[in-house]
């Protein structure tokens, strides 16, 4: 058996933490790490701007209150475009130093694209391509001049979306993965096969479970996968159609030791009940993982 258990975080979204407009009520973060804590997740990412305090001290403060950690974050840059490029790796450069002061070792980089929201797929010229690997290359230096490894995210709606996509990265640059069981199958991708092709590359994984047949509405185009979210697409690990339990079994049997964060995307409409909401659907996750590692 590993130390599997030791290594599970949360996600702050995880608890509908996404103060975008129209995404719904945000839960206070010192209920939000309670419950993480309460739940036996060791950890979290970081969350949006703004959500835990930016200020070094603070922020060690808050989270030595609650017994957490930072082990990452999620940062968005759009990398395929001349326009903005300067500002986007200013915010890239803040976001490192921001983490790196924390004590996360990792930033997620999300691989964005221009449009809002994730529900326009783009698909990148071979100009565009080159721009994206040498922009993506500034990301990497600027996260190990901070002290943090960069590893990019393959998202719904970004720029780095399917499989084929992930393949050519892989073969185009040095950057390490996020592996994200949810966004690779909604993408039409095996989660497993690019465990398994990869595994070397992976140092961070998202876990997230997804409704099979949502999942193929947002496929075809029937359904946008912003509202889909909303609308509960994400489900407790083990009750959707991911194979979580083979990418974590391939994973540690080739020796990954790094993180696995618990990533439920949720929207709530209110402040929930104490002990309902999220905090029961983590609660169904985290038994999951702990049958789960008695087999590993």
């Amino acid at each position: 058996m590993t130390d599997f258990l030791n290594r599970i975080a949360g996600a702050p979204i995880t608890w509908g933490v996404d103060p975008s407009p129209g995404w719904g009520f945000v839960m206070d973060p010192h209920r939000v790490l309670d419950e993480m804590s309460s739940v036996g997740l060791r950890a979290t990412e970081l969350g949006p701007d703004g959500w835990l305090p930016t200020d070094p001290d603070e922020l060690a403060d808050v989270l030595r209150d609650h017994g957490q950690r930072v082990v990452g974050g999620f940062v968005p840059a759009v990398l395929y475009r001349t326009e903005g490029i300067d500002e986007q790796l200013a915010y890239v450069r803040r976001a490192a130093s921001q983490l790196a002061g924390a004590g996360s070792q990792v930033m997620v980089l999300g691989p964005d694209n221009h449009y809002p929201g994730y529900d326009e797929s783009i698909e990148m010229t071979d100009d565009e391509w080159q721009m994206f690997l040498s922009n993506l290359q500034a990301v990497i230096d600027i996260g190990n001049e901070a002290g943090v490894r960069t590893t990019l995210h393959p998202h719904w709606g970004m720029a780095i979306e399917r499989g084929e996509h992930v393949e050519r990265l892989l073969e185009s640059s040095p950057v390490d993965l996020c592996l994200d069981t949810g966004h690779l199958y909604l993408a039409g991708t095996d989660p497993v096969e690019i465990a398994r092709l990869a595994t070397d590359r992976i140092h961070h994984v998202h876990l997230k479970d997804v409704d099979g047949a949502w999942a193929e509405r947002v496929q075809s185009g029937e359904a946008k996968f912003r509202q889909s979210v909303i609308d509960g697409m994400f489900e407790p690990l083990g009750e959707g159609a991911v194979d979580i339990a083979g990418v974590i079994r391939l994973l540690e049997a080739n020796g990954y030791r790094g993180w696995y964060v618990l990533e439920q995307d949720v929207s709530l409409d209110h402040d929930p009940a104490s002990g309902q909401g999220p905090k029961a659907d983590a609660e169904l996750s985290v038994q999951y993982l702990q049958t789960l590692a008695e087999a590993l």
